[in-house]
């Protein structure tokens, strides 16, 4: 067996996934070309696990099935975000994904003194006791 063809094929499959998570802005078309990233890593397992004699018998297809089971937690934890992020927004759109903004339900920030720690709740600054104390 000529292993040419699986190896292009697996780095035409991977360089198809590539493409599809730079350029896709829908979070499900994203979640399918990390699938296909996946699926290209599994043939290039296997191929490699029958065309070369390795110290470890079946080497490739028992990491192969590592991966198909990392990749199936992947697809439980990346739908389920999906799934939270269409709940809370109404679009699953990449573009639209603020991350460093808080919910507009979520309350005010606790206040942080300048050493880091947060100030007690209902503490509106500095108190006269432990103003000049240091």
């Amino acid at each position: 067996m000529r292993p040419v063809i699986p190896y292009v094929t697996a780095a035409l499959l991977f360089g198809l996934g590539v493409y599809g998570v730079l350029r896709r802005r829908n979070a499900v078309l994203v979640l399918m070309a990390v699938e296909l990233m996946l699926n290209a890593v599994n043939l290039l397992l296997v191929t490699a696990d029958t065309t070369t004699r390795a110290a470890l018998p079946h080497g490739g297809q028992v990491f192969a099935l590592f991966v198909i089971v990392i990749a199936a937690a992947e697809v439980g934890v990346g739908l389920a975000i999906v799934l939270q992020l269409y709940r809370l927004r109404g679009s699953v759109a990449l573009d639209e994904v603020r991350l460093h903004e808080h919910p507009p339900d979520a309350g005010p920030e606790p206040a942080v003194d300048p050493d880091g720690r947060t100030a007690p709740t209902g503490s509106a600054g500095p108190t006269a006791s432990g103003a000049g104390a240091r």
